[in-house]
């Protein structure tokens, strides 16, 4: 299959960058460069507000607050391409399957968890098409589910775009397409999944259809998980089969699984926040993409902010994201912010419980995330802190080539996400306040000509 897959990318463009890798480099810790005071640049040309305090830095905005700067308008335009009626077509295609058990149907068109694969297949085929061979539909990844003592051949279906820089790494959104009722083990009853998951379902292909118009640095890959509702086995297979054996990374996972609603059981309405989990420890990788996504979300989607969560998943239950981090890849699932446990697993999780213009604004969020981490300039790299005496302590780090500017994103001990952050146009930045009793850790991001934000460098610990 990767045979395949570097045959199909390799007549539309350069090498993929969906190559096997043996390690990653280790990241830096963050300690006292031994640079020579000519190194140093004479003064920082800060873009933020022009308040600073007494330790030179500029007034530091705190990622959420009010007055957080609206998009760019390229992003917001891409952002703008996501139709929300093409989301709740999707949604009824995959509820009028009637269920899609893994132990339903196959081979009948239009019913079962088949039905459900051909639909998300010829999706896959129009977007291959309509993009002139940008994005690619791999075979289906095939893999033996057991359930209720009932074999099956469980199928994930794969679509790729690919990067246009060899090395870019990968960049994998997920969603998973079955759906289960009250009685786990009924493969005949109504289960609908509206909500679980062909929201996620819905997301997924559109947000494949948009990026799929333009090139990205990173390829892309689009999987449709199978068998998640019995133990996460579409997923677990297709690491354990595909991405393992291979030596393929993914440096970031998103998983969509629960996105179409905003209010809860007793009727109250979040519609303007997000929730994304990521695997425990706070310093883990995982947890590090979950902040990236929230100051991306903060840099430019207007109108939603994401509640980074601190457990991997809700207690109890679990999706497809812990699959990949638990193999040591960084993964997140984004949920909605309040949800109606009644409506979950049984013949009630129907159209009439999705909430358009907030499905809309999640979709818009991944699509904003998924493009940021995939196209935005590579952060800097030799990252360093040095005492200049008096309590100043300088950091620095390496010119980025079209970085317009440089965000520093700053996290309290303890804090999920990144608190407080600056801007600025120079390659140092002379403070006082660099002290551990203040601050975690930092991590620096590029933001090129068009105002727009790239992924977030390694988190690196500030010593005392």
């Amino acid at each position: 299959m990767l045979a395949a897959l570097a045959c199909n990318l390799s007549d539309s463009g350069p090498p993929p960058t969906l190559v096997a890798r043996p390690t990653s480099t280790p990241p830096p810790t963050i300690g006292y460069a031994p640079l020579n005071p000519n190194e140093l640049p004479s003064a920082a040309t800060y873009i933020a507000p022009s308040v600073a305090d007494a330790g030179g830095v500029p007034a530091i905005s705190q990622p959420g607050a009010p007055g957080a700067p609206r998009s760019d308008i390229a992003l917001l335009n891409l952002m703008n391409q996501i139709e929300s009626a093409k989301l709740m077509a999707h949604i009824q295609a995959l509820q009028d399957m009637g269920t899609r058990h893994v132990n339903s149907a196959y081979g009948v068109s239009g019913r079962g968890i088949g039905g459900a694969y051909d639909y998300i297949e010829s999706q896959f085929e129009g977007i291959r098409d309509s993009s002139r061979g940008s994005f690619v539909v791999l075979p289906p990844h095939e893999f033996s589910v057991s359930f209720e003592g009932i074999t099956s051949t469980g199928r994930n279906l794969i679509g790729v775009i690919q990067g246009t820089e060899t090395g870019g790494g990968i960049i994998l959104l997920g969603a998973h397409y079955d759906s289960i009722t009250i009685d786990f083990a009924d493969s005949v009853g109504f289960a609908p999944g509206a909500n679980d998951n062909a929201s996620g379902i819905a997301a997924l292909i559109e947000i494949a259809r948009v990026m799929s118009g333009r090139p990205h640095r990173a390829t892309v890959m689009f999987v449709a998980f199978s068998a998640e509702e019995i133990g996460r086995k579409g997923s677990q297979a297709f690491i354990n089969d595909y991405l393992i054996p291979y030596g393929i990374r993914i440096d970031a996972m998103i998983n969509m699984d629960i996105i179409g609603s905003s209010t809860n059981a007793d009727g109250a309405l979040d519609d303007r926040r997000i929730r994304v989990y990521s695997a425990e420890p706070n310093e883990s990788p995982s947890r590090q993409l979950a902040r990236a996504l929230n100051m991306i979300a903060f840099q430019h989607v207007p109108g939603m902010e994401i509640d980074i969560q601190s457990t991997g998943d809700r207690e109890g239950r679990y999706s497809d994201h812990l699959s990949f981090s638990d193999v040591g890849f960084p993964a997140v699932r984004f949920i909605e912010q309040v949800e109606n446990p009644n409506r979950n697993h049984n013949n009630t999780d129907t159209m009439d419980g999705i909430r358009p213009a907030y499905l809309l604004r999640a979709t818009q969020t991944i699509l904003a995330g998924a493009t940021v981490l995939a196209d935005g300039l590579r952060p800097p790299t030799n990252i360093s802190l040095r005492a200049e005496g008096g309590g100043l302590r300088t950091l620095l780090w390496e010119r980025v080539s079209g970085a317009r500017s440089y965000i520093v994103a700053l996290r309290r001990p303890g804090s999920l996400r990144y608190d407080e952050q600056f801007e600025t146009g120079e390659t140092s930045a002379v403070w006082d306040q660099f002290t551990a009793d203040r601050w975690a850790g930092l991590a620096i991001a590029v933001k090129d000509s068009e105002g727009i934000m790239g992924p977030l460098s390694t988190e690196y610990p500030i010593g005392s």
